[in-house]
């Protein structure tokens, strides 16, 4: 008998089409039992070598990560080797084995679910993410005590769809490509790891399906579209023919996608635009040159501060601008400034707990406040202008006083480097983020004083429509095609070709297809966006026109709701 055909909805996480028989990666069942010791001192030594035991394990993934996924994905087990040297976890552990004489893997499991629970229940999605690497790292540690073996995915070797309740950071980051195709998930949204280290890695993954663990079997064959997000389990071979070549098709495309890498971007009625790259780290330049970037348009310095314990020094900071600049040749790259708070924290500068931070202490408020770290950061990026063509840019600019006090330090420190004797770039564009509706409606005061606009839309769209991007049960208002973010990107276009400057996005719209016919005809000078994102992006804005996005752009512009402007670029493209 024929079996059924199943099809789960989910999350489009990672784009492209694969087919196979699914490997159910089960999460291992640790139970921990409470026992009384005799010798709590050696028990305290078992724990301690589970502990070292686990660290070199991430160390070794840390290696293959840097070596395979670039140095951003590499940094998130370089916070899990942290987690794993933390006083604030392991010593209330060990106080545990010898107050109360209790086994290590009862006092690990007790101490390190109070922390999973407590950073659960933030609203903070960056903390929340710290309880999943807190998990991570605890089943290992407890799979060493009890002597149990974890499932390890870098050992499979065969082509098959990987099919779990989530992928932690570490299953990701050991999967072959070679044999693993793609995979489906429980849980998960387009920006947590698997998410980001699938796009990565270029393998079709569907996330957050809620069902799929309880609807497939091993070794049962699995479709994953990852266009529409959707997962067939038992297709018919109509449904099998069909997708395979849907999978040529999209082949075909990115081969064609590839024959732009050196071209411009250019319009059907010959309008220029520039397609940048965002970034994290130096290692991420290769992607932009690989796919035909025409610069960086956000290149994101909080990596340098992340997966450490003490801040960068100004060296260290200014070898990785200074590699960057060199390897893009002239082309432009936009510094942002340190952008920390919000869902991005550091340990070490221990800030106070904040009920809202997306509002709070963040970004360029913490540099005018921190003053010693942001003119360490100003002086290396000065130091390295001379090697490339450097744009500096403020993030979460509110007022045009903070633009201000910001660039008179900027001048300040440049001041100070060339008394010095020290070579900086004469002509260096200084710029600010729009991410802030009150920006947006004064851009046309801030355009006089700004060489650059920066559209951040992740935090302009829900800053905007007063609704948390990571919370799902307001997810829907997390609306780019509304006519609300539509009029004020207008507003900042505008205001900033009156003053003769341009503008760029480097939020996610700036690669969305819906978006970019739009944005276009708003007037948009620079799309930045992931690499991968940019061959397609290219294809599509040389099969528009600047004409008809315009016309498209003000009849969206009236429309009432999202969806009829979605509704409309569809009929429209």
């Amino acid at each position: 008998m024929e079996k059924r055909t199943i099809v789960i909805e989910g999350i489009a996480a990672s784009s492209g089409f694969a087919s196979g028989k699914v490997f159910r990666l089960e999460a291992v069942e640790l139970n921990v039992e409470r026992r009384n010791i005799t010798d709590s001192q050696s028990e305290v030594m078992r724990f301690e070598k589970a502990v070292e035991t686990a660290k070199k394990e991430l160390t070794i993934i840390k290696e293959h990560a840097q070596r395979e996924l670039g140095d951003d994905k590499a940094a998130i087990f370089a916070a899990h080797i942290l987690v794993l040297s933390d006083p604030e976890l392991l010593n209330p552990i060990k106080d545990r084995i010898i107050s109360e004489t209790i086994n290590a893997e009862f006092a690990l499991h007790d101490v390190s679910q109070m922390f999973i629970t407590m950073f659960e229940q933030m609203e903070n999605e960056y903390m929340k993410e710290r309880a999943a690497d807190i998990r991570d790292v605890v089943q290992r540690v407890l799979s060493h005590l009890l002597g149990v073996e974890i499932t390890n995915p870098s050992q499979i070797n065969e082509e098959v769809i990987i099919v779990a309740e989530d992928l932690t950071p570490s299953d990701t980051a050991q999967l072959n490509r070679n044999f693993v195709k793609g995979f489906v998930t429980d849980i998960g949204g387009r920006t947590s790891h698997s998410a980001i280290m699938a796009r990565s890695m270029e393998i079709p993954a569907v996330v957050g399906t809620k069902e799929i663990m309880a609807n497939v079997l091993h070794g049962e064959f699995l479709i994953i579209d990852g266009i529409e997000g959707k997962a067939i389990i038992n297709p018919d071979q109509e449904t099998i023919n069909e997708y395979e070549n849907k999978k040529r098709q999209f082949e075909l495309q990115k081969v064609e996608w590839a024959k732009l890498v050196n071209e411009k971007t250019v319009s059907k009625d010959g309008h220029h635009v520039e397609l940048a790259a965002n970034i994290g780290t130096p290692a991420d330049v290769r992607g932009v040159l690989e796919n035909g970037a025409e610069g960086v348009g956000l290149y994101r310095t909080e990596f340098l501060y992340m997966g450490r314990t003490d801040l960068p020094t100004e060296d260290e900071q200014y070898e990785a601008y200074k590699t960057v600049l060199e390897k893009m040749e002239g082309k432009p790259v936009v510094v942002r400034t340190l952008d920390i708070g919000g869902d991005k924290e550091l340990p070490y500068l221990k800030l106070p707990h904040e009920l809202n931070p997306f509002l709070g202490f963040r970004a360029i408020r913490l540099c005018l406040e921190k003053t010693e770290i942001f003119r360490t950061q100003l002086r290396a990026l000065l130091r390295a202008s001379k090697y490339g063509n450097l744009k500096i840019m403020f993030p979460m600019i509110a007022t045009l006083d903070e633009f201000r006090e910001a660039k008179a330090v900027l001048l300040d420190e440049k001041k100070k480097l060339l008394a010095e004797g020290t070579e900086v770039l004469e002509t260096i564009e200084i710029g600010i983020m729009v991410e802030i509706p009150s920006t947006a409606i004064i851009s046309d005061v801030f355009a006089k004083e700004v060489d650059f606009f920066s559209i951040g839309t992740n935090d302009l769209i829900q800053y905007t429509m007063a609704a948390d991007r990571m919370n799902e049960k307001v997810s829907y208002l997390y609306q780019p095609y509304n006519p609300a973010i539509l009029r004020l990107i207008n507003m900042v276009i505008k205001a900033a070709h009156n003053e003769g400057k341009w503008v760029g996005m480097c939020g996610e719209m700036a690669g969305d297809e819906i978006a970019i016919p739009l944005l276009l005809g708003l007037g948009l000078d620079e799309f930045s966006m992931s690499a991968t994102s940019i061959l397609p992006s290219r294809s599509q804005l040389t099969q528009l026109t600047k004409s008809e996005a315009s016309q498209l752009a003000q009849k969206a512009l009236a429309m009432g709701t999202a969806e009829e402007v979605v509704a409309l670029v569809k009929e429209m493209f």
